[in-house]
C-alpha cells in the first residue's frame, strides 16, 4: 500500500471515530462535542507523529 494510500484511510478512519462519537453521545450538545472532537483530531495527530511519521 502507498504512503499516501496509508494517509487517506487513516484520515477517513478518524472521521469514522469522530462521527460516531458525535452520534452515540453528543447529539444535541454543542460545545461539548466541539471540545471532544477537538481532541480525537489531537490524539489522531499525536499518533500520528509519534508513530507514523517516518523522516
Amino acid at each position: 500500500m502507498g504512503r499516501s494510500a496509508a494517509i487517506v484511510l487513516y484520515v477517513v478512519f478518524m472521521a469514522v471515530v469522530v462521527v460516531g462519537v458525535d452520534l452515540l453521545f453528543f447529539r444535541n450538545r454543542f460545545w461539548e462535542r466541539l471540545m471532544v472532537n477537538v481532541g480525537i483530531v489531537l490524539v489522531f495527530a499525536a499518533f500520528y507523529l509519534r508513530f507514523l511519521k517516518h523522516p
